[in-house]
């Protein structure tokens, strides 16, 4: 092996990527953290704390668009768990609008980008957000159910939307809302197609705004889409290239990804690194908890039953960062999910955090169960990184058909 090129190999960030983490963790301890009770309570949308991370350019395109561009691929899982470290209903209140600008970027063209992207976040002085909206009451994890119509008005060069979406992160208060519709309903999600929705376009409003068991400070509402009449270019990729694809379909021929499905699979290790902040979060807490609490004159992280648990925490929090890590390195390198490595991140990363957050509570006891302790509300945050952007169960379902390469049901 001597005189041989030593093969480079770090797990260590870079410096940029290091600077970024500080950066944003600052802004999690000192502005999120003290707010993240109240908002909790207030269940609303945090407009303050998302102006003051507009100031300072962390809610910004420009902030996510350098990280999503990172040569490495962990500038946003780095960022997104130090804001989710901070608070899980605040910190998607900060990245919501990152799932819209997502679906325009995997698969618009550089025209929609340009000119949509930047809409979806606006400035300082005149904040904006975006919406994605696929789910439907009928269609959660079947996304090939969806009904919500998109009609072609070859006459007026227009598309004619239809339709309810529901569990839209800012869906009615959005300014642009990315819309998954049916065009062919007979082809299934093969179908289907994304649209771009201006901000006041007649016929989409808001429909019943949803008490979540966490996230609170994240808006979660319906989207009621009346007679919206959309130009023939707001599909997104544009639509020669949708007819192209619609007909390779029906040819039989292989079709490039559906558009949503394209943006789940694109923004999973994301999620994934939302969980671990969470995870994380309730680790610290717990750690220190039990460094202080004595019960037994002993301070009660000196008893096994305690001790024990908590490096299991910690073994499952550092397990799933590496799987997120691999998952955006491999993304953002051109690497094939060849093993579904990213449904493998954001499913370790989010039963982590259930699993995490709740041992959490039982180190705290009583004490843990009350509002008075914040991982009382991180317990309540983490159930949804298992439900959304893909339950646990579709997760699993992909993997499985991907390593075995077989139709499993």
């Amino acid at each position: 092996m001597t005189g041989a090129e030593p093969t480079p190999f770090s797990l260590e960030p870079s410096e940029d990527v290091r600077e970024v983490r500080d950066w944003v963790h600052e802004f999690a301890r000192d502005v999120i953290r003290p707010a993240a009770q109240e908002w909790d309570e207030r269940e609303e949308a945090p407009w303050p704390l998302i102006q003051e991370a507009s100031k300072i350019g962390l809610y910004s395109l420009d902030f996510f668009a350098a990280q999503w561009l990172e040569p490495t691929g962990l500038g946003i899982p780095v960022a997104f768990e130090e804001l989710f470290w901070g608070d899980a209903g605040i910190g998607l209140s900060i990245v919501g609008t990152c799932l819209a600008a997502a679906s325009v970027a995997a698969t618009g063209t550089e025209e929609q980008v340009a000119e949509w992207a930047p809409q979806m976040f606006g400035t300082p002085d005149d904040v904006r957000l975006g919406a994605f909206c696929a789910s439907e009451p009928d269609a959660g994890s079947d996304i090939g159910a969806i009904r919500t119509r998109a009609v072609y008005d070859e006459a007026k060069d227009e598309w004619v939307l239809n339709g309810a979406k529901t569990w839209v992160t800012n869906g009615g208060i959005a300014d642009v809302h990315i819309v998954v519709a049916s065009v062919h309903p007979e082809l299934g999600s093969r179908g289907q197609g994304s649209f771009i929705v201006p901000p006041n376009t007649p016929g989409l409003r808001q429909g019943q705004k949803f008490k979540k068991h966490g996230i609170r400070a994240s808006h979660t509402a319906e989207v009621v889409l009346d007679d919206v009449r959309l130009p023939g270019r707001n599909i997104i990729g544009g639509k020669d290239a949708f007819d192209e694809r619609v007909a390779r379909t029906r040819e039989g021929r292989s079709a490039k990804g559906q558009a949503a499905l394209k943006t789940f699979e694109t923004t999973r290790p994301a999620v994934g690194a939302m969980a671990l902040g969470v995870g994380r979060a309730a680790y610290d807490y717990a750690l220190g908890y039990a460094r202080e609490r004595e019960q037994f004159g002993r301070k009660i992280g000196d008893f096994q039953a305690v001790a024990f648990k908590l490096a299991d925490m910690k073994c499952r929090l550092d397990a799933a960062r590496l799987m997120v890590w691999r998952a955006a390195w491999m993304a953002r390198t051109g690497k094939d999910f060849e093993n579904a490595e990213g449904s493998m991140a954001k499913l370790m990363a989010s039963e982590m955090a259930v699993n995490v957050t709740e041992e959490a509570v039982q180190i705290l006891g009583g004490n843990g169960y009350t509002r008075d302790y914040p991982v009382e509300r991180m317990h309540r945050d983490a159930k949804i990184f298992t439900i959304f952007e893909g339950t646990s169960e579709i997760q699993r379902l992909v993997i499985a058909r991907t390593l075995t390469n077989l139709p499993i049901r």
